[in-house]
């Protein structure tokens, strides 16, 4: 099968967005012919994508002949960025919690299934992180995941509950009893600390951020710090849990 063969009669825009679907956050410069590849695109039509989208500078080319996301694609993606007040609200309190915690800090929403991490302060000497601005973990494996699974609709926790739940660790949540017995404890405390679910060195805490500042408000991100797995995290819980109420009234 050729590698487009699936895709006859699918629009330019679709192909364009495979493209942009191909690079990420730990390969964020790609070949013509790695980008066609990753697409399912023959090599000649990639390269005619490209070609467009690096006119529009959707796309750019570097010094090495590859390409990578271009600054107009960035630009428009902030002026339209649903996060965009959540992230405004939220910085100042991000920055006082990474002065404090001297770690990392970071705000995460859920998005497809998946805790989308939309902003990050961290410092040169933190322990291992594995998130990233715009990067991505599964709900299961990640404190702040957790806390978003929790306040989520019925029908996500049961599809996240139908597995598969990968593991990273020997502490990470793999079986669906443990998950529901972790997601009725956050619930029932408000907050979540998880020892060494992602990396084994390292432990993250995490609270719900609201909508606004009433009690029961929709859980809109996931506000969490991850610092080293050495049974001081939860005394992190009070400061995160009055910042993430800062945070909410401030949205409102």
């Amino acid at each position: 099968m050729q590698p487009d063969d699936r895709h006859r009669g699918e629009s330019v825009l679709a192909r364009a967005a495979r493209i942009l679907e191909a690079f990420t956050p730990d390969e964020p410069e790609l070949s013509v012919s790695e980008v066609g590849r990753r697409a399912r695109l023959h090599v000649a039509t990639a390269s005619r994508l490209i070609a467009a989208l690096v006119d529009e500078g959707f796309l750019a080319r570097t010094a090495t002949g590859k390409v990578r996301i271009g600054v107009r694609l960035w630009e428009l993606a902030q002026r339209a960025s649903p996060t965009l007040g959540l992230r405004e609200a939220a910085m100042p309190y991000l920055e006082d919690l990474h002065a404090v915690i001297g770690h990392h800090v970071q705000l995460g929403v859920l998005d497809a299934g998946e805790v989308l991490f939309v902003e990050r302060l961290s410092a040169r000497d933190a322990v291992i992180n594995v998130t990233r601005i715009a990067g991505r973990l599964p709900v299961h494996a990640s404190s702040a995941g957790l806390v978003l699974l929790a306040w989520a609709p019925r029908e996500l926790q049961e599809q996240v509950l139908a597995g598969p739940l990968p593991g990273y660790t020997a502490a990470t949540i793999t079986t669906p009893a443990r998950l529901r017995s972790v997601l009725d404890g956050i619930r029932r405390q408000g907050y979540i600390v998880s020892d060494g679910q992602i990396h084994a060195d390292a432990a993250g805490v995490a609270v719900p951020v609201r909508e606004d500042a009433a009690p029961m408000s929709p859980v809109i991100a996931g506000l969490s710090a991850i610092v080293p797995n050495d049974g001081r995290a939860p005394s992190l819980v009070p400061a995160l849990q009055a910042a993430a109420r800062g945070i909410a009234r401030r949205l409102q």
